[in-house]
């Protein structure tokens, strides 16, 4: 034990509670406790600012003074309002290490910059590095079990939690009592204390009356007045974590995650798993060896070392933007997009080439799409954004990719009409959705409903007039998009024919029929796909299948007589397959047990 005659602390070892951590522990023996009164100011105005650390600090000193064969004496001169104002800037330092020289005491702090000027004035000083206590149990911890997903302990009620998963949550009573403001107040205490002393453990946010912590796999938030009207702690935790494999993604979907998307936006509806989906996604980039960042304001997901994650609580968006550029990730998660400045950063990292994936809530996928307008320009939103996957009650409900085509917008019908259009289509099934464009001064978004379930009885009529005008150009095709417009399919050697020199044959027939009339190529009728010839590869992510010479058609694979999967071959004559996907594991299967493989074409 060692014994200390007269003994001056600075704020830091008071706020930290590690003075009378230490008497208690019998490593300390204090004959004399000299406390400045500009500790004390400094103490009181963090209080009055609402700060729990302000509070904290000074329940250590009254615990100091209550202690036996401890002699507190308060000492030196109060601050005036600006050397507490710039207590930041060492002010209330300068004058707790002047004490210390005055009375020939020694001077013991936390922080390591106090401790080296300190020494360097020649001054006794005892520096304590910063204690880590051990995961303790803590009263918050009794609230919560395996379902648990969030506790909300609020003054004045009884304990409330929410139970369950993504998309099927209870809200629960847990205790019959209601809670008394100093067990909130214990409560946060004890949260502030270990989030400073645990090496996995930070305050993100603290200001008057909010406080934002990292406890473990907690993020908590506290409020209190005059911010809330009563005090309330919110504790929120993962109740699993997943892997991409568990989402079961259609091979199409884990093809573009993995080669081609790099603007995908996350979106969802609060507590759905859009956070769950996204630890899911950035641990399946840094296993595939890239270089993986986050965004997070508060930093709350749940990463492996591998990945580092930036706080914009403590760094602004041009700094963060600098490290990202200058750091060089493949991939960065941003956490949470809220504001106009949020939706900028990302567009600018996205348009610097690093592949993004954005958190955004939305109550449907098109929302997260409408988002970013008005933000950035419409013509760059595509560069921006190239997919959007909306999470549900805990799996992936849609996913939507995004691009840009110039043509004439559906339901307009006169070719000088064209202009760029932000094509939204179903990534699954390739159906047009949605599209995006300028209108006058204003941009907007059009549904795009199905000509085909909403067709009049009078554009039947039309299409089998036409029909018989054409009809001696053999197999020919009509339909009808408008009151004014129709298309006609005929084969590639008449289009010429029938549009004559300069469009005067075309012209003639919409004299006569009495509508415009675009002519294009009728494509091969479908026939009955036969068996053809290929090849098939193993590679270290992929199957790959070769029918070289059926590429740009549409290929069925099966497994003996049972249909597997039906894919376009791309232009090096091959089908590609995730082995990680559940399709790729039948295959796999299929190939061990010696099944026969066949592609029909």
């Amino acid at each position: 034990m060692e014994i200390i005659e007269k003994l001056v602390p600075d704020t830091s070892i008071i706020i930290k509670k590690i003075l009378s951590h230490r008497i208690k522990k019998g490593e300390l023996k204090v004959k004399e406790l000299l406390i400045h009164e500009a500790l004390l100011a400094e103490l009181e105005h963090q209080a009055n600012r609402g700060r729990s650390i302000g509070y904290i600090g000074l329940e250590e000193v009254s615990e100091l003074r209550e202690m036996k064969g401890i002699e507190v004496r308060f000492s030196g001169d109060r601050p005036k309002i600006n050397q507490v104002k710039y207590a930041a800037l060492g002010e209330v330092d300068a004058m707790i290490r002047s004490l210390t020289w005055d009375e020939g005491a020694k001077f013991i702090t936390a922080d390591k910059v106090q401790a080296k000027v300190a020494d360097a004035k020649g001054i006794d000083v005892m520096f304590i590095e910063h204690v880590i206590i051990h995961h303790r149990k803590l009263k918050l911890d009794k609230y919560f079990d395996k379902q648990t997903m969030s506790v909300h302990l609020r003054e004045g009620l009884v304990p409330k939690a929410k139970k369950g998963s993504p998309g099927k949550i209870d809200f629960v009573d847990l205790d019959k009592r209601k809670l008394q403001h100093h067990e909130l107040k214990d409560i946060s205490r004890e949260i502030i204390e270990e989030a400073k002393t645990r090496h996995d453990s930070f305050l993100e946010i603290e200001r008057g009356g909010s406080t934002i912590a990292q406890l473990g796999n907690y993020r908590i938030v506290i409020t209190q007045t005059p911010f809330s009207d009563k005090m309330e702690i919110t504790a929120v935790r993962p109740v699993k974590k997943m892997k991409l494999e568990e989402y079961k993604l259609s091979e199409k979907l884990l093809e573009r995650i993995g080669d081609q998307a790099e603007g995908i936006l996350i979106a969802g509806s609060p507590g759905m798993g859009k956070s769950t989906f996204t630890t899911a996604l950035a641990e399946f980039y840094a296993s595939q060896k890239k270089i993986v960042k986050t965004i997070e304001a508060p930093r709350d997901l749940q990463l492996d070392d591998n990945v580092t994650q930036y706080s914009l609580n403590y760094g602004d968006n041009e700094e963060i933007h600098d490290i990202l550029l200058l750091s060089r990730p493949d991939y960065c998660v941003f956490d949470e997009m809220r504001n106009h400045k949020d939706f900028n950063l990302f567009s600018d990292l996205r348009m610097a080439g690093i592949g993004l994936a954005g958190i955004i809530h939305a109550t449907n996928a098109i929302d997260a799409i409408q988002r970013f307008i008005g933000k950035i320009e419409l013509g760059v939103i595509p560069h921006v954004v190239d997919t959007v996957i909306f999470i549900k009650n805990g799996g992936v409900e849609k996913v939507l990719s995004v691009e840009m085509m110039v043509k004439v917008p559906s339901g307009m019908t006169e070719a000088d009409l064209a202009r760029p259009v932000v094509e939204v289509k179903d990534f699954e099934t390739d159906k047009l959705e949605f599209e995006i464009y300028s209108y006058g001064e204003e941009t907007v978004v059009i549904l795009v409903q199905d000509t085909k379930v909403s067709k009049k009885p009078s554009w039947e009529l039309a299409e089998k007039k036409i029909e018989d005008h054409f009809e001696r150009y053999g197999n020919v095709r009509v339909e009808v998009v408008s009151d004014h417009k129709a298309k006609v399919f005929v084969p590639e050697e008449f289009i010429a024919r029938i549009i004559g020199k300069q469009g005067k044959n075309i012209d003639e027939i919409e004299n006569r029929l009495g509508i415009k009339i675009d002519v294009e190529e009728l494509k091969e009728l479908k026939q009955e796909k036969e068996e053809v010839g290929f090849e098939v590869i193993e590679r270290k992510n992929n199957i790959i299948f070769f029918v070289k010479d059926h590429v740009g058609k549409n290929a069925d694979v099966y497994s003996g007589d049972d249909y597997l999967f039906s894919a376009t071959v791309g232009k090096k004559g091959d089908i590609k397959v995730n082995k990680r996907s559940e399709l790729g594991r039948k295959l796999l299967k299929g190939f061990d047990s010696k099944e026969k493989i066949n592609v029909r074409a």
